[in-house]
């Protein structure tokens, strides 16, 4: 009996959860490097950072269908099913806000970004991947809690998601600079609200990491 107990719970869709995070992971630092190939005027290796980027998505996104499509009947969950849905797709969509970023950058024909602002954008994108990194470890320790319910562990996942609201507090003020930044630039009104979109997209990406993790403390919540 406790082996076929065991077996059960085997089955945990965090498992799926865990490498879906790192995918996305994967995806953001694949991102950094098309950002900055993206405002070099040298770097001619965006579309092939694109298309690494899309090919990362995919396999996201099959994992994704794994979890979703194929949970064991008798799968013992100890959370809502409803609440790890919710939970994976704020965890994709931060793949799709990289994915919509890239593509939006590529509707231009040349590089439109003002040289006084192409570091405070590496910045931004720096400020968001402090927040995407954490989301690895925050399943991971999430899938330890379900294993064991104690509330050390419960702690150690409550203060993983605090440091991801901060994190995602510094993208929001670093982006909130760098808007009030652009709008005070003498530049084209096309190139501005081109810019100015692809901050906010790429701000987005952080606010998406923020939502997971409140949908983490709310299945962990007593």
């Amino acid at each position: 009996m406790k082996n076929a107990l065991l077996s059960i719970f085997l089955t945990s869709p965090f498992e799926g959860l865990v490498k879906h995070a790192e995918k996305v992971k994967e995806c953001i630092f694949k991102f950094k490097k098309a950002i900055e190939c993206y405002v070099s005027l040298e770097c001619e290796q965006f579309k092939i950072l694109k298309g690494e980027v899309v090919k990362l998505e995919k396999e996201a996104d099959k994992i994704k269908r794994g979890i979703r499509g194929h949970l064991p009947k008798g799968t013992m969950m100890p959370v809502d099913k409803f609440q790890l849905f919710l939970f994976l797709k704020e965890q994709d969509n931060t793949i799709d806000a990289i994915d919509e970023s890239l593509e939006w950058m590529s509707y231009r024909n040349k590089n439109n970004i003002p040289e006084t602002i192409k570091e405070d954008l590496v910045v931004l994108v720096e400020a968001v991947i402090e927040t995407i990194e954490e989301l690895p470890k925050m399943v991971l320790e999430t899938k330890k809690y379900f294993e064991n319910f104690s509330d050390a562990q419960r702690d150690i996942v409550k203060n993983i998601i605090r440091g991801i609201h901060t994190k995602e507090g510094n993208a929001d003020k670093q982006e909130d600079s760098l808007k009030r930044k652009l709008f005070n630039m003498d530049i084209d009104s096309t190139s501005l609200f081109h810019v100015v979109r692809l901050v906010d997209i790429i701000g987005s990406i952080a606010d998406h990491a923020e939502n997971a993790g409140d949908m983490i403390r709310a299945m962990i919540a007593k």
